[in-house]
């Protein structure tokens, strides 16, 4: 089953044991249960997997809601920002409503590294209440996607909805460009006819500038995936005259690039991205650290550790590191057994969902100390048997401490979409984050 309790500097991770409960767990920690059950996104009647972990987090200060007041009142009163109160207090699921007789927590006995920036994707139809839940631990928002067209022209994206919501919490709205078809796929001929034709390039970058500001965005995210190797040049240089025309508004580019650990790694997803052209043309890169594990492979884990730490060994050699943000899959596969290639295809859950799987299965919940990641079986309705592979409490920990350890700008997400608050728990018991404003919060 792996170690029992992870205890390191800046936050505690239990591991449940057979016989174990929420109660007993809150004893042996002196910490209430709901606090417990608040950090982990664990609702009634609280049952558990064995195997299953708990980051447990101890309240610096804890407030009881008096008569009167409002999110905004206690934020005066305490000298906190609404923000952070939000983030101390993930139940309250981004909403500045609170009642009398509740409890806030304020801070964490817990000592922060520093300062990062923390991004994500969403989708225009994700559940905004979800990402309402989500928004106050983060630094940019960015709606998914606008496509291209081959004469340089936009594809629209119903975001004015997400970017208002952005808004509300002070995170900055980074629009999206990426060469994805409706079919939701990556077109490296999109990619191609772009590259070969300054002219195109040229009314593309007018397009992009012209709805940035039509829709107030504050950057702007490019991802071109499965891009020919000989056009590698050539992408790096339009990133950089998009980043000009960008910087020349006080707005900055970040480009996501494929999971490399070499230069001259062979293979569609890989060649097209020069890291070092990048990293000097670009303000900021998202390394795509997830998909070992995908959809349509064997399983395994969707961004093992080692695997993570090979990415970042190399991309810290040629890309500043202030400039890279890690990225982080906020999402789990189930697959159907015996794995099949070829005609296998798991299915992508929530983290959260994983481990109320298992819950509801009786499956006990193993980890893999090399892969740094859990994983469990279960037998379906109709007899069938599954391999779940998920991130939780401590394959979040070790994921974030990579941001300190290399001296990288921060996390990005893919994606905003699921809730996942052990790991939102985590970060922001690790780090302060980024917001240059102090928003409404309505």
């Amino acid at each position: 089953m792996g170690i029992e309790y992870y205890e390191v500097i800046y936050v505690t991770i239990h591991v449940v044991k057979a016989g174990e409960t929420l109660n007993s767990i809150g004893r042996q920690y002196d910490v209430a249960p709901g606090l417990i059950a608040r950090y982990n996104g664990l609702r009634e009647p609280y049952s558990l997997a064995v195997g299953q972990s708990l980051v447990i987090l101890i309240p610096e200060e804890l407030y009881t809601v008096q008569p009167g007041d409002t999110l905004s009142s206690v934020s005066t009163a305490t000298g906190r920002s609404m923000l952070q109160i939000l983030r101390d207090n993930p139940n309250l699921e981004g909403y500045p409503v609170i009642y009398p007789g509740q409890t806030l927590a304020l801070g964490f006995t817990q000592e922060k590294f520093r300062t990062i920036d923390v991004s994500g994707y969403a989708y225009p139809f994700v559940d905004l209440r979800v990402l309402r839940g989500i928004l106050p631990y983060a630094t940019a928002l960015v709606p998914f996607t606008y496509g291209i067209t081959a004469e340089g022209g936009l594809v629209d994206l119903e975001d004015k909805t997400l970017i208002e919501l952005a808004q509300l919490y002070g995170v900055v709205p980074w629009m999206h460009l990426s060469t994805l078809t409706q079919e939701g796929q990556f077109s490296s001929q999109l990619a191609q006819t772009l590259l070969e034709f300054p002219a195109t390039q040229e009314k593309l970058a007018d397009a992009v500038m012209a709805q940035i500001v039509a829709r107030g965005y504050q950057g702007l995210d490019v991802d071109f995936e499965y891009i020919a190797g000989k056009y590698a040049v050539a992408y790096s240089q339009f990133i950089g005259q998009l980043r000009q025309r960008l910087n020349s508004q006080g707005l900055e580019l970040i480009v996501a690039v494929a999971p490399k650990i070499s230069a001259d790694q062979p293979g569609a997803m890989y060649e097209g991205h020069d890291y070092s052209l990048l990293g000097q043309n670009a303000d900021g890169i998202l390394l795509m650290t997830y998909e070992w594990g995908y959809s349509y492979g064997p399983p395994m884990a969707v961004a093992p550790i080692t695997a993570v730490r090979q990415v970042l060994d190399y991309a810290v050699t040629v890309i500043p590191r202030e400039k890279i943000f890690l990225g982080f899959p906020n999402y789990a596969y189930d697959w159907t057994l015996p794995f099949t290639a070829g005609m296998s295809r798991a299915i992508s859950i929530s983290n959260e969902y994983a481990v109320e799987l298992a819950v509801t299965k009786g499956a006990e919940i193993f980890f893999d100390e090399s892969a740094q990641t859990p994983y469990f079986f279960y037998t379906g309705e109709d007899g069938s048997s599954h391999e779940v592979w998920f991130e939780d409490a401590r394959s979040t920990y070790q994921k974030l401490l990579l941001v300190q350890e290399y001296g990288l700008r921060g996390v990005g997400y893919w994606n905003f979409m699921r809730p996942f608050t052990t790991n939102f728990s985590i970060l922001n018991a690790m780090y302060d984050i980024a917001n240059e404003t102090q928003p409404p919060v309505a």
